[in-house]
């Protein structure tokens, strides 16, 4: 099992909107991917008006990511109301084998 993980920075104003947005975007899309056992969406307030935000979304293989993601499987994939949100663009993702998993996940 994988483990892709994204990090970036919205207003904290906005974090509810933000969260509906990515179930209807990302969170739609990952989960209508063959492969994808699931996501999480996680908010971090840093207090001075900004919330950091991770999704980890969790894979049977890379072959499964790919078909989410594209050929290159390290760069972020973003949608058209990101630049409204989103603080920053990180440019890539971090991806992580499981080797230990006690979460309701298959794989």
């Amino acid at each position: 099992m994988i483990l892709r993980r994204w990090k970036g920075l919205i207003r904290t104003a906005e974090r509810d909107a933000y969260a509906a947005y990515i179930r209807d975007t990302g969170g739609t899309d990952y989960t209508s991917t063959p492969g994808n056992l699931g996501f999480q969406m996680l908010f971090r307030d840093l207090g001075d008006g900004t919330s950091e935000v991770t999704t980890l979304s969790w894979w049977r293989d890379l072959a499964d990511i790919k078909a989410f993601a594209g050929e290159d499987i390290t760069l972020a994939r973003y949608y058209p109301e990101d630049d409204h949100y989103l603080l920053d663009r990180p440019l890539n993702v971090e991806h992580h084998e499981v080797v230990e998993n006690s979460l309701p996940l298959q794989g």
